[in-house]
């Protein structure tokens, strides 16, 4: 199988680098008992990048090799140590590289200028240490956050030649004949059709000028409906300043004229569209055959009067070349006048948010209450559940942003399942509404005691806090909780009832 030496279209999955997860530490020093927490951020992972580089022609290499991947952050480390960033990956693309997204056939950018660059996958953000999660309320955090994803995308390259001048024809009109004449490019060059299978560029100097020519393949009839090689080659002209129609003057074939090869051409470019505002030149190849130049003396009327400038030219003689680049080169520069400067420019792609905006929806589903929302997301991604407090961490992010209070208001009742994230990839919960936030909460690090459902003495605790403000004036917290227990009959210490009344196991009656 022969192996391609120019590739024009290419599908490449791009995996940018994972965030490197944070670190819970303690500081420990001689004489130092509090040292307080000091775990480092993990570094961010590295992105994927696209980068328009002058010398890259083709996208050959990412047809051998399709999948492309940039490095992930590390992880930190206690003394308030970050991890290193992920390298990012820099793919070198030709200039005139269109990005579209594989999946969708959305077109993300158009990469033209040398320069150019686009991050088509975002590294994925470090997780968070546990000195940065410290507040007033939390001293000590004892977990840390873990670091995100990068992004995945699969994403279609194709190249769109970027050339000054566009040469189009039929095949075996000359046209590769015509580069190799004016320019230094040395294309393959052959006595049948179809010689030329990919464009060629050539470089060509007419007076203080200089610009490209590319030589289109050849075009034959019904090419805009994808016959021959269709839109293979006829997207490479669609950055041409100007077209010039390479006519066969000397063509063997029975029932074709310059005319008609002319107004076929054109109605393949003006099928496929956007062709219509480029400026034509006309070029009547071959006339140093001798029927060639009878023929072009016969048809250059014709081509004047419909205000075309034709050129009578030879590319095995050279004959008329000089005039024809010197058009070339007239339009050229009042093409590069009237064209606004193309600076390099930095693109970064942006994954939209699961709902389109900053907040969150909550709906309905069979499985559950399915909770969309970038924050919501991102949240789960970087909790560590095998730690309760960073569970309890996210408890109380989900609760101030509202989650609770929405999935109430929607009709969410206690033991319902509520699902954070994509279908295919979503953490389920139990819905439990009762969990109270507050970081003010304290509990052996690593540990939430909101978590622990046989808590008698807290929820004693509690009861005791609700009723103090119903208190009468004389009464004192000892009092509160004795009538608590009165009233639920029950005794659970020695302040549970008053000495010398009929609870007091110590009471010793008269009678006895």
């Amino acid at each position: 199988m022969a192996v391609p030496t120019f590739v024009d279209r290419v599908t490449l999955h791009v995996s940018a680098g994972r965030g490197g997860n944070g670190v819970a530490s303690v500081h420990r020093e001689k004489f130092k008992p509090l040292g307080g927490p000091d775990g480092g951020n993990g570094g961010p992972g590295g992105s994927v990048i696209l980068r328009v580089d002058p010398d890259v022609t083709t996208l050959l290499e990412y047809h051998h090799s399709p999948r492309r991947k940039a490095d992930n952050g590390a992880q930190g480390a206690g003394g308030h140590r970050n991890g290193a960033h992920g390298e990012d990956l820099v793919l070198p693309v030709p200039d005139g590289t269109v990005v579209h997204d594989a999946r969708t056939g959305e077109v993300l950018a158009d990469m033209v200028g040398p320069g150019t660059e686009l991050v088509v996958a975002q590294g994925g953000r470090g997780g968070l240490g546990n000195a940065a999660l410290a507040s007033s309320k939390r001293k000590a955090p004892g977990f840390a956050l873990l670091g995100e994803r990068g992004t995945e995308l699969q994403i279609r390259l194709e190249l769109k030649v970027v050339a000054d001048i566009g040469l189009v024809g039929f095949p075996s009109a000359g046209k590769s004949s015509l580069i190799a004449a004016i320019s230094r490019a040395r294309p393959k060059i052959a006595d049948y059709p179809f010689t030329t299978l990919v464009p060629n560029l050539g470089v060509v100097t007419a007076g203080d000028t200089t610009f490209t020519v590319a030589d289109v393949p050849g075009l034959i009839e019904g090419a805009s409906e994808g016959r021959g090689l269709g839109h293979d080659f006829l997207r490479h002209v669609e950055r041409c300043a100007a077209i010039v129609h390479v006519i066969d003057t000397a063509t063997l074939e029975p029932g074709r004229n310059p005319v008609e090869d002319l107004d076929v051409i054109e109605n393949e470019l003006s099928r496929y569209g956007g062709l219509d505002d480029r400026p034509r030149l006309v070029a009547l190849n071959k006339v140093d055959v001798p029927d060639g130049s009878d023929i072009a003396d016969m048809v250059v009327d014709d081509l004047h009067e419909r205000g075309l400038q034709v050129f009578k030219v030879s590319a095995a003689s050279g004959a008329g070349l000089r005039e024809l680049t010197f058009a070339m080169a007239e339009i050229v520069r009042a093409a590069r006048a009237a064209r606004p400067v193309v600076e390099a420019q930095r693109i970064v792609i942006r994954p939209a948010s699961a709902d389109g905006a900053d907040d969150f929806s909550v709906t309905a589903t069979d499985q559950g209450w399915q909770v969309r929302g970038e924050k919501p997301e991102r949240w789960v991604r970087q909790t560590d559940f095998a730690n309760d407090e960073a569970v309890g961490f996210l408890a109380d992010r989900l609760n101030r942003l509202g989650v609770e209070k929405r999935l109430v208001e929607s009709g969410a009742q206690e033991g319902d399942t509520v699902l954070i994230g994509h279908p295919d990839d979503a953490v389920v919960f139990d819905f439990k509404p009762s969990i109270e936030a507050g970081a003010e909460i304290l509990g052996r690090r690593g540990e939430d005691q909101r978590f622990e459902e046989k808590r008698p003495a807290a929820r004693r605790r509690r009861e005791i806090d609700e009723a103090m403000p119903e208190r009468g004036e004389a009464e004192a917290r000892a009092d509160v909780a004795r009538r608590l227990d009165e009233k639920r009959k029950t005794h659970t210490g020695p302040m549970s009832y008053v000495i010398g009344s009929k609870d007091d196991p110590d009471r010793v009656d008269e009678d006895d």
